[in-house]
């Protein structure tokens, strides 16, 4: 079992920058991919970005391509969301996932634990 807390959300103006964090406990959090989704009101949960268990593989929504950068350190079993150049249509709750399996980790039903969520909300 792994639990999985994210923080760092909250309001910001469009153009700043905000940092997500998502710190993991349990057996084994380490060697799990981990990936970061995002759901606004009405819509569906949707795919942000993903980082492999040692970090190397990286992958990201064409829409935050070169906005936002995914990191881990795993001596702290923490995933990081660095989120910059923020846009209102970035307004969501986020939420970090953790995966046993190494692929097809833009679909969410591929991760086997989530967080609660941290909602950001972007004003324009």
């Amino acid at each position: 079992q792994v639990q999985l807390v994210e923080s760092g959300g909250g309001l910001v103006q469009a153009g700043g920058s905000l940092r997500l964090s998502c710190t993991a406990s349990g057996r084994a959090s380490s060697v799990y991919a981990m990936g970061w989704f995002r759901q606004a009101p009405g819509k569906e949960r949707d795919f942000v970005a993903h980082i492999s268990w040692n970090g190397i593989n990286l992958d990201y929504a064409d829409s935050v391509k070169g906005r936002f950068t995914i990191s881990r350190d795993n001596a702290k079993n923490t995933v990081y969301l660095q989120m910059t150049s923020l846009k209102p249509e970035d307004t969501a709750v986020y939420y970090c996932a953790a995966s046993r399996v190494s692929f097809r980790l833009w679909v969410s039903g591929s991760y086997d634990y989530w967080g609660q969520g941290t909602q950001v909300t972007v004003s324009s």
